[in-house]
């Protein structure tokens, strides 16, 4: 339809970004996906390419960003989000949350765009209150191992609300806790696949330190629902988005095991240098302004993942490190 609006999605071929695109194309919006694909996986929106309201870029949004005709909506969603990823690929993770969001920021200005910037509950660092409000500013340290991810994504946040305030931009920010589903890489450092895939191995789970940490895990739709929610509200500061609750390690390794009907056994690694101990979203500003909260149980949104990862190639269950990256 020509009256169709115009969304830009940034980093559409990994995990968030595919079911970002499958969401509002479902809404029936013509569909701009862009991804350098360092990360990201063409086979997550090849379902998508024969549709006429889609259309893909191979892009990288660290460098200048030029999309022909109107655009009424940017959602960015470009950037490594795994451990693996962000450590391997610091630079370009660096580049992608400050001239990547320059870039974008500097788009939706010229296109009258409102822009949604996707941050992360790993902001708030190691955190010393638990939940965390969007109200706590953090506990980060900028130049361990983690910081380039942490502080890519507060610079990200400090020149969206820049941008807000000085030239009066629309903008939306979302802060995403743990969330998990279909279209995971596998072993790409994230505790739930890193488990699933040791599961479906044979292998022993390994968790960091003595597994009394906490993490609180949203299932993507859930998530999606969110995001879409606060895209069309009217509130420009951060906002969690993710499920509060909250489960030890320890513990979900022992329902991962269970899951998948395995005799597999716990074992324990050094903890990672600024490893959070807690985490936990307050939601309360997302059930008052967006009406919005998780609905699909741990147990549920588990299995249907489960189920998904077993559904994939022998080959790639049994390759332990997925890093589609290059170092160029």
């Amino acid at each position: 339809m020509a009256n169709r609006k115009r969304v830009l999605i940034t980093g559409a071929a990994g995990f968030l970004g595919s079911h970002l695109c499958d969401r509002f194309i479902k809404e029936d919006f013509h569909v701009i996906a862009m991804d350098n694909l360092i990360t990201g996986d063409l086979r997550n929106i090849e379902h998508l390419f024969k549709l006429e309201n889609f259309e893909f870029y191979h892009h990288d949004v660290s460098k200048f960003v030029y999309v022909p005709g109107e655009l009424h909506y940017i959602l960015h969603f470009a950037s490594p989000a795994s451990p693996i990823d962000y450590l391997r690929i610091p630079i370009q993770t660096l580049k992608v949350g400050s001239l990547g969001t320059h870039n974008l920021l500097g788009l939706a200005r010229g296109k009258k765009a409102r822009v949604l910037i996707a941050s992360t509950s790993e902001i708030y660092g190691d955190p010393t209150v638990n939940p965390q409000p969007e109200e706590y500013w953090g506990n980060v340290n900028p130049i361990g191992p983690r910081g380039v991810y942490d502080e890519a994504k507060r610079f990200q946040e400090a020149i969206t609300m820049a941008y807000h305030t000085f030239h009066g931009l629309e903008t939306r920010i979302v802060r995403i806790f743990n969330t998990y589903g279909p279209r995971m890489r596998l072993n790409d450092g994230r505790v739930l696949p890193a488990f699933i895939g040791q599961a479906l191995r044979g292998e022993s789970l390994t968790m960091f330190g003595n597994g009394s940490q906490t993490r609180s895990f949203c299932y993507v739709d859930d998530l999606i629902e969110g995001i879409y929610r606060l895209l069309f509200s009217d509130y420009a500061l951060p906002v969690n988005i993710g499920n509060p609750d909250e489960i030890t390690i320890r513990e979900f390794g022992e329902e991962i095991i269970k899951l998948t009907g395995t005799d597999q056994k716990l074992i324990s690694l050094p903890l990672p240098t600024d490893d959070p101990k807690q985490r936990r979203p307050d939601i309360t500003k997302a059930k008052e302004l967006l009406g919005w909260e998780p609905k699909v149980s741990r147990a549920e949104g588990l299995k249907i993942t489960y189920d998904y990862f077993k559904s994939l190639p022998k080959t790639e269950i049994e390759h332990k490190d997925f890093t589609y990256f290059n170092k160029k």
